[in-house]
């Protein structure tokens, strides 16, 4: 951490900034499985609204 003093005294820390890595596209395997992690969560979305308005 990095520490400045300003002319009043303060004191100010600064958090060490971390070395900046950039995303990777993601493989097929992994698409697959985002879609369907996607698939379910709208299907479970579904569910809970139809259940909302099934109970009111």
């Amino acid at each position: 951490m990095y520490t400045t003093q300003l002319d009043n005294g303060t004191l100010n820390n600064y958090a060490v900034e971390p070395k900046v890595t950039y995303a990777e596209y993601p493989a097929v395997y992994e698409q697959r499985r985002y879609i369907i992690q996607g698939a379910i969560a709208a299907l479970f979305v579904t569910a809970v609204i139809l259940t909302s308005f099934a109970v009111s």
